[in-house]
């Protein structure tokens, strides 16, 4: 095993003038860092994907986020005690080549970069599909290259320059949820006047088939299916290393998850599920939130959300580019990438990073329109439990890492995992147990997404324990 490197000086994450090794630069304000950490949390699953939620486990479902919302909280805690200790582009793949060794490092690192950059074609043909529809003019896939080609460029300017996009997608997303709770909430009370609701009300919370109509194994399934929807919760800890002040950055961010969580997810999956019978045919055949809006007699309701969609859709992808860029970036620094992909240009860019990440996300575009039900089918369900992966991961090097940091540098405990080491274990064997149950599940494709993310993982894994033995080896030859 090669040698690890100790604990840095609290604060002196990338970016900090004169650390060796790293030219990224702290462009990012805490503005732009306090709304990343607040729209990181809403992806456009939460808007798109949870009609299916409902009609599985019905009103239910409420339980299934709590549930999976309680979960993310705890590994964010864990991963937000090594990041204020010690942030680095890197956040968890760091923190695992520290505490559990350079293959546990590198598998994830890449494992993360290649969710990323297979989000990248996903979000970029949801938002064609949106931008087609209203400008037919320009085809799909030409929308599709318009969208990634200005958040590329957006992303190479600098930091700065995706701070500053990011800031403003994700305000849109916040307010919009926001404006749509206190609506919803008003119109199930009862206190909306003028405005057509006369479906609304907490009674749909238990008629119908009661608040469990299809079982309470229904609450699992729901978890199966609004777990991928929590992934971008880690995004403010790879982003705190380039911000003003990383060690608060963190800590605000961690400390915050639990009433983001409670406020965007389970406050807007309440008001739907409130305002309308869980059963509606509405909600399956124009998605949740549109038969919500729908409901309450507002105009263009699809359009209102079609642009909110769109606004997640650039907000991920915003997002997404600069993850996979950054964790492909500190690959590099670490020596399990190409040493390209650790240099910055003046601004502080990490350009070859960012080029590679985003030619295979155009790679993975052109199978989504040549291949969909092969190629695509292939890398998306492949990526699929990644998150589960990162979280498992982030679990056993928070385990380890708390007695590095107690060893070396107590004071750098600024944030702690509560009850350590109980809630640690707990956490990971509820998502070996999520795992595990979705091998079961046939219905939603849940066995394959596991066995074929396993399998990306294995090949992964195989290659970074040559890569560590090569090393290995050279390192003792290096000797004699």
């Amino acid at each position: 095993m090669t040698s690890q490197p100790t604990l840095t000086k609290a604060g002196d994450g990338p970016g900090k003038p004169g650390e060796p090794g790293s030219g990224l630069q702290a462009g990012l304000k805490n503005r732009h860092l306090s709304m990343i950490a607040i729209g990181g949390v809403i992806g456009a699953g939460l808007f798109v994907g949870s009609s299916s939620g409902i009609a599985t486990a019905g009103p239910g479902i409420l339980l299934s986020y709590a549930l999976v919302g309680t979960l993310v909280v705890l590994v964010m805690r864990m991963l937000g005690e090594m990041s204020a200790a010690n942030p680095t582009s890197g956040s968890f793949s760091a923190h695992a080549d520290r505490a559990l060794g350079p293959w546990a490092g590198f598998s994830i690192g890449w494992l993360y970069w290649f969710f990323w950059v297979v989000v990248l074609a996903v979000e970029a043909t949801a938002g064609a599909k949106i931008l087609e529809g209203w400008i037919p003019a320009v085809p799909q896939w030409g929308w599709a290259l318009i969208v990634m080609v200005v958040l590329t460029a957006t992303n190479l300017a600098s930091v700065g320059s995706y701070g500053e996009f990011e800031f403003w997608f994700a305000g849109i997303k916040v307010v919009a949820i926001a404006a749509f709770i206190v609506v919803g909430g008003l119109a199930v009370f009862g206190l909306l006047p003028g405005v057509d609701s006369e479906q609304a009300g907490l009674a749909n919370l238990t008629e119908h088939g009661g608040f469990l109509p299809n079982g309470a194994g229904a609450i699992l399934t729901g978890v199966l299916l609004v777990v991928f929807s929590f992934m971008g919760s880690e995004i403010p800890t790879l982003a705190a290393g380039e911000s003003e002040d990383p060690q608060r950055a963190v800590t605000k961010a961690t400390n915050s998850i639990i009433w983001r969580i409670a406020v965007f997810y389970l406050g807007s999956i309440f008001v739907v599920v409130a305002l309308l019978p869980w059963d509606s045919q509405s909600i399956v055949d124009q998605g949740s939130y549109v038969a919500a809006l729908d409901s309450l007699g507002i105009a263009n309701a699809g359009q209102i959300m079609n642009f909110i969609v769109l606004t997640s859709v650039l907000s991920c992808l915003n997002s997404g580019l600069y993850t996979a860029s950054r964790m492909a970036f500190s690959l590099g620094e670490r020596g399990d990438a190409p040493k390209a992909f650790a240099r910055t240009t003046s601004r502080g860019v990490p350009r070859t990073a960012i080029l590679v990440s985003v030619v295979f996300g155009f790679v993975a575009v052109f199978f989504n329109y040549e291949f969909p039900d092969s190629v695509f089918l292939f890398l998306v369900n492949s990526s699929g439990a990644v998150a589960l992966f990162v979280w498992l991961v982030i679990c056993f090097s928070q385990l380890r890492m708390r007695r590095i940091i107690q060893a070396e540098a107590p004071e750098r405990l600024v944030v702690r995992m509560w009850l350590f080491p109980y809630l640690t274990w707990a956490a990971a064997a509820v998502i070996v147990f999520v795992l595990g149950y979705m091998l079961t599940d046939t219905e939603h494709n849940g066995r394959t997404t596991v066995l074929l993310s396993l399998l990306v993982a294995a090949l992964v894994l195989v290659v970074a324990v040559v890569k560590q033995r090569i090393a290995a080896r050279k390192a003792l030859a290096g000797r004699d």
